[in-house]
């Protein structure tokens, strides 16, 4: 009997009516069988192949076990099944699905790249590349969706928001950031967008910033890049902006309002200007909660014009008393720049607030763990966050392929759960891999309609 006999076998004797044994033996299994999937949206997307085109490899050829494609799509795919350290990488080196995912014959092929192996790739990539490995991402999501869509598209929304990734070692470039109260990065800004009246956010950029930046840095040159981008494969489309508070600095609106056909709505932080000009309608909606005894809130609009800034901009007021069980009532008011037209209820309600989904993307990729910025090198950890985003956008094309199933909305660590978890048992003929997977699986009716929708025939 071998020394780690515990690992491979357990015994399960008293719980059960007969004993039950449990072997870990099955050399040709996996536990991530559905991510064939994720190959399967890949494929469609050539997401994966160009972004390696963007990787400039200066190894030595006679030296080279692991393509630079193969190293990208190594650690997306794993990131994707929950593994997002490259510590994992020595327990997947010889799993038969991760490396028919590459390619590899899934038995007898070589195993993967080792988790050293993966470090210096990652602390490889430079500047350059990270530019155009940032271009590339946000190129391929908006081309893909305007083909998607035919390019009958009317109008494109725009969503930016930052979140704070929380640092607990020597990261250079990790500051102690007050609004956080953490030490950290402050990964900008992701970037979003949605097409007509869709309800999903597609990611298209992820950034990574020092930890003491404010929100407004680097905002300026991201939404340049995607407007840019969104004139080229959508030319002649109408483009919204949604921003939070933090981006409400002169140098962003001047490039909104640099822009033909763009609307935007921007919200503004309040100040002794502002607190006057809501006064009135405070009173107003103070006077009804009164009468009500519950929240309520008035809308209105003024003209305001900041000492940076060259001109007045419109100003939606929403002027809200909040009431809440057991505490006195308080005065919540909220200010939106924008150049819309409409009503300010329209505005806020129809617009602004909208973008309060963006919230639930970004809680998808903090559980994809975008936050596992370990390295110590600052520019190695902008590509751990460009890697989870490339991660992020195939799990996005799963949930869009998922359309009128029970996981057409599922978050994307439920997606993981249901479709790529999937025990497997690999067999490899002359002819074909076969993949066996649970006959009892709940959710095959969409597994096998993403399947056929990435291209899967039906056997």
């Amino acid at each position: 009997m071998s020394d780690n006999t515990t690992t491979q076998c357990l015994l399960f004797s008293d719980i059960f009516l007969k004993s039950v044994v449990a072997r870990f033996d099955q050399r040709q299994g996996s536990s991530d069988g559905g991510a064939l999937l994720l190959k399967a949206a890949d494929r469609r997307y050539e997401l994966i192949a160009r972004l390696a085109s963007c990787l400039q490899d200066e190894r030595q050829p006679g030296k080279i076990d692991h393509s630079l494609q193969e190293l990208l799509a190594q650690r997306v795919f794993a990131i994707a099944c929950g593994y997002a350290d490259a510590n994992d990488a020595a327990r997947l080196a010889a799993d038969p699905i991760h490396k028919l995912l590459l390619g590899r014959d899934p038995v007898a092929g070589h195993d993967l790249a080792s988790q050293p192996t993966l470090s210096r790739f990652e602390n490889a990539i430079d500047t350059k590349e990270l530019y155009r490995l940032s271009e590339a991402l946000a190129a391929s999501v908006i081309q893909r969706h305007a083909q998607r869509l035919r390019h009958r598209v009317r109008r494109v929304t725009v969503d930016l928001d930052p979140t704070d990734d929380p640092t607990h070692g020597a990261q250079q470039l990790s500051f102690f950031n007050g609004h956080y109260d953490s030490w950290c990065y402050l990964p900008v800004v992701m970037g979003f967008v949605s097409f007509n009246d869709e309800a999903e956010q597609y990611l298209c950029a992820a950034v990574l910033r020092p930890g003491n930046v404010t929100a407004a840095v680097g905002a300026v040159g991201i939404l340049r890049r995607l407007i840019l981008l969104l004139r080229h494969f959508l030319p002649g489309v109408r483009i919204r902006v949604r921003l939070d508070g933090g981006f409400a600095h002169p140098e962003v609106f001047d490039l909104l309002e640099a822009e033909s056909n763009l609307e935007y709505a921007v919200a503004m932080a309040k100040n002794a200007v502002l607190k006057r000009k809501v006064k009135p309608a405070m009173r107003q909606a103070g006077k009804l909660s009164r009468h009500s005894g519950r929240t309520e809130h008035v809308y209105g609009e003024a003209r305001y014009a900041a000492r940076t800034w060259p001109h007045e901009r419109r100003v939606i007021i929403k002027a809200e008393v909040v009431r809440a069980e057991g505490k006195p009532p308080k005065d919540n008011p909220r200010f939106v720049i924008t150049n819309l037209p409409q009503s300010p209820q329209w505005i806020y309600e129809q617009v602004y607030c909208q973008r309060g989904e963006i919230e639930n993307r970004i809680k998808e990729l903090h559980d994809l763990q975008i936050d596992r910025t370990s390295c110590s090198q600052f520019w190695a950890n902008q590509f751990r966050v460009l890697l989870t985003a490339a991660a992020y956008v195939l799990m996005q094309e799963l949930r869009l392929r998922a359309a009128y199933t029970n996981c057409a909305r599922a978050q994307v660590w439920m997606l993981r759960e249901r479709l790529l978890k999937l025990g497997a048992r690999v067999l490899v003929s002359v002819r074909r891999v076969v993949v066996h997977l649970p006959a009892s699986f709940p959710f095959l009716p969409t597994f096998r309609k993403v399947a056929l929708a990435l291209g899967a025939l039906s056997g």
